[in-house]
């Protein structure tokens, strides 16, 4: 039997999934039969990305200088070759998205190495500053490399998108590359906004009071930028379900259309001990008073999502 305390913790993360790291927004009504039942992931049988991936970043918008290196430094922090030496690390948490390719029905194991590629500013806002996700959206991602790519738009707090606030913070997908060699392929792409003037109750939480459930005090950013540190939690929630998941026929549960994936099966949980409106038993840092639950390079601190544990089918976190 589920307590009332598991069900009310469903409940609220039901409502942040509306508008954290989910691709299409769910209804409640979609999906209240699953507080009585436990999250049962499935392998739709598609490949995984595997191999050496750079993540290029395309900047649409003003973002300053201090900003880029939050997000860059948290790209390169992914990678265990170069680990923070100080646990937990944003290298440790990655490590366990291994799992989902140890699950997969691959006769050999792949391996998946992440790097940062390249960076490209767009600060003349090329395209306006009121873009559509299915039209304008995969046309900057296209500007990134188009082999062995996840390309990544990050847009300014002062750009509209469709759909930005009121169902999603971002979304990832997969769109056609250029012809190499002949041949043409999919390559995927991933869209964040910095939601700091226009909705950080919905996608910066718990750096923002949020607009719906129990309103607690927010929790100070570790890099003392709302936005961004918002877009952090939203940007590695979508990269777990891009690797798991990049063509639509990987790992989720759910319908296709609005999939639970990787991160997005736990929202709202950060540590242990998360309840609604609660993000759980973070770290502090002593200095600034800031909540983090991740250590990346350059002396940075993250806050990063629950990732759903496919060997316990639990939802996983650092502390």
């Amino acid at each position: 039997m589920v307590s009332s305390a598991s069900k009310q913790l469903f409940s609220f993360a039901l409502l942040l999934s509306l508008f954290h790291f989910s691709s299409a927004a769910r209804s409640l009504a979609e999906t209240s039969d699953q507080t009585q039942q436990p999250i049962l992931f499935q392998y739709h049988n598609g490949p995984l990305l595997t191999g050496k991936i750079s993540i290029n970043l395309i900047w649409y918008g003003k973002f300053k200088p201090s900003q880029r290196a939050i997000v860059s430094d948290f790209i390169t922090s992914l990678s265990t070759s170069s680990p923070s030496t100080n646990q937990p690390s944003v290298a440790t948490w990655w490590k366990s998205i291994e799992k989902y390719y140890h699950h997969s029905n691959a006769k050999k194991t792949s391996s998946l190495s992440l790097s940062l590629g390249n960076q490209i500013l767009d600060e003349s806002y090329s395209l306006g500053k009121s873009l559509s996700v299915g039209k304008h959206i995969k046309q900057l991602a296209a500007k990134g490399g188009q082999s062995n790519a996840i390309n990544v738009v990050l847009t300014s707090s002062d750009v509209l998108i469709d759909e930005f606030c009121s169902s999603k913070c971002g979304t990832h997908g997969s769109s056609k590359s250029s012809f190499i060699r002949g041949k043409s392929s999919k390559f995927a792409y991933i869209w964040v906004g910095n939601s700091e003037t226009q909705c950080p109750g919905q996608c910066a939480w718990p750096f923002h009071q949020p607009i719906y459930g129990p309103q607690t005090t927010p929790l100070v950013a570790p890099n003392n930028d709302v936005g961004v540190d918002g877009m952090i939690i939203n940007l590695a929630s979508l990269l777990a379900g891009t690797v798991t998941n990049p063509f639509g026929n990987g790992f989720y549960q759910g319908p296709k259309e609005a999939p639970l994936e990787a991160a997005s099966a736990c929202p709202g949980v950060y540590a242990k001990g998360a309840y609604p409106g609660y993000a759980g038993d973070l770290l502090v840092d002593a200095t600034t008073g800031a909540s983090y639950n991740a250590n990346g390079l350059n002396g940075k601190k993250y806050l990063l999502p629950a990732l759903f544990d496919p060997s316990t089918s639990t939802c996983s976190t650092l502390v």
